[in-house]
């Protein structure tokens, strides 16, 4: 062995050590984008949710205002809530006491169905 030769060091990362790290980071950025993809897609099911109890509680508000006993049948009403458009379907069916209707607002959003309210409305 020579004495005066000294080995050099190595300095830096070798290949292996950036590819794990690099896994490592491509991992956690992963996961951060599936959650923020799943808190907005829970903010969006929220507000449609929104919307459409605005729309059902509507309707049932419009009957109970009538005051008057509802026909039994269905009945399908437009509703523009936030600049979208909403369906709401009435189905109305009688109970085994006259004196009351059980009334079903049903909220769907381009056929897809969002919400469901179902109350009882009586003669006044």
């Amino acid at each position: 062995m020579r004495r005066g030769f000294l080995r050099p060091r190595n300095c830096g990362f070798t290949l292996i050590e950036v590819l794990v790290a690099l896994s490592i980071v491509a991992i956690a950025l992963l996961a951060g984008t599936q959650a923020t993809t799943a808190l907005t897609n829970n903010a969006q099911r929220q507000a449609n949710v929104l919307l459409a109890h605005l729309c059902a509680e509507n309707e049932l508000v419009k009957i109970r205002l009538s005051h008057q006993m509802p026909s039994v049948g269905d009945n399908v009403v437009a509703c523009e809530q936030a600049g979208r458009s909403l369906t709401v379907t009435l189905v109305v069916r009688p109970t085994p006491n006259p004196q009351f209707r059980r009334v079903e607002a049903q909220v769907s959003d381009a056929g897809a169905a969002i919400l469901q309210i179902a109350t009882i409305v009586t003669r006044y």
